[in-house]
């Protein structure tokens, strides 16, 4: 639908996953008291929305967790949809009121159930309780749009990415900071380490990732004995059995698509999708 209007936001928490407080901002323009959430800049990443919003309307910086369920209203007639996260924040620079929020509140989950003003956000609270809060993320990264395999001169490892992928790469660097990877891991191939480059972080090449290496049981293995917030990017022929040997789910990536894995104790608790 081309007049969709979207929107991202995220509901932050804090202290133990037994009982945490979440954030709750009150908007003077509406009288509401809601999760922070805003509208889709042109041409921005979902993702990236998410992040900007709460640290505009909060002065949080947050990481991500879960996605939660998205909710759809109608707002002046046309139909929008709100995609929402977990998140879990990593700096603070200070609640600033202003016109558009007044207020925040670090409410428990009771507390925010009885405050909210729509039915949709306490519906997001129950979400919250559903898997763990505190997840480790691992990233798949399908590379972007390299041109025609068969109209390329000489060693595929070698086809660089397009206007297209490159652009696709840009849109990446701007989601991947939701997920803070600490480890980048990456096929030989150019266009799989073109992908990732502008994240600006360094990147290991790992052979296991590339169609002609890799291998049922060590391809898996080598990503699942990472431990800490991690991306990796590869090809349509490696990626989709990767996910499956991870988590048991059937994930096909298009081009410069990305697979969110979260993780606890090593087990994966929830597979999310995403394009570029």
């Amino acid at each position: 639908m081309t007049d969709l209007l979207r929107a991202a936001g995220a509901v932050v928490w804090r202290g133990e996953q037994s009982s945490p407080e979440v954030a709750v901002i009150h908007r003077p323009n509406y009288d509401d008291w809601t999760f922070p959430k805003g509208k889709l800049k042109s041409g921005e990443h979902v993702i990236a929305a998410a992040l900007r919003e709460v640290r505009e309307e909060t002065g949080l910086t947050v990481v991500l967790g879960r996605a939660l369920p998205p909710i759809h209203y109608l707002s002046a007639g046309r139909l929008k949809r709100v995609d929402y996260w977990i998140a879990r924040a990593v700096a603070d620079a200070g609640f600033a009121p202003d016109d558009e929020v007044d207020e925040l509140r670090w409410l428990t989950l009771e507390e925010a159930r009885r405050l909210l003003t729509y039915e949709w956000d306490v519906g997001l609270l129950r979400a919250l309780r559903a898997a763990p809060l505190d997840t480790v993320p691992l990233v798949l990264v399908r590379h972007g749009s390299a041109g025609s395999r068969s109209e390329w001169d000489g060693d595929d490892a070698a086809r660089p990415l397009d206007t297209d992928g490159l652009s696709q790469a840009a849109s990446l660097a701007t989601a991947l900071p939701a997920y803070r990877p600490e480890v980048l891991l990456s096929s030989p191939s150019v266009r799989c380490v073109q992908t990732l480059e502008p994240y600006g972080a360094e990147i290991r090449i790992e052979p296991l990732l590339s169609e002609e290496s890799q291998d049922p049981q060590k391809t898996p293995a080598l990503v699942r004995n990472i431990t800490v917030p991690a991306a990796a990017g590869s090809h349509g022929k490696v990626l989709p059995g990767l996910i499956e040997a991870l988590s048991g789910k059937n994930v096909h990536l298009r081009k410069g698509a990305f697979a969110v894995l979260h993780r606890v104790d090593g087990q994966v608790v929830s597979v999310e999708r995403y394009a570029t």
